[in-house]
């Protein structure tokens, strides 16, 4: 019924690798923004929010990472695992269908 739903919607490509995928990264990057702020900013009160937004962002990519390794879809210790999952992945993007 899912990949029913899927199709329908027009995201038979969409898979929760593909999703967690997106998340991690948009994490990562949000982690790095975040970090940035802080140095940019004088006002304790605000340093001390970005802080605490750091922690919060932080521990999500932690579990964003577990999740993924739990499901075989992120190998950080294993590199050439690791290749063969974006492989994969590459291979399954190039036989998307062109909408």
């Amino acid at each position: 019924m899912t990949n029913f739903l899927q199709n329908m919607a027009g995201m038979s490509g969409m898979t929760d690798q593909v999703i967690a995928t997106d998340f991690l990264i948009s994490a990562k990057s949000g982690i790095r923004n975040i970090t940035f702020a802080i140095t940019e900013t004088k006002s304790p009160e605000l340093k001390a929010a970005l802080r605490e937004q750091l922690r919060v962002a932080v521990e999500r990519h932690g579990e964003i990472s577990n999740y993924m390794i739990s499901k075989g879809y992120y190998h950080p210790h294993d590199l050439s695992e690791q290749l063969q999952v974006d492989i994969n992945t590459a291979n399954t993007a190039l036989n998307l269908p062109q909408q």
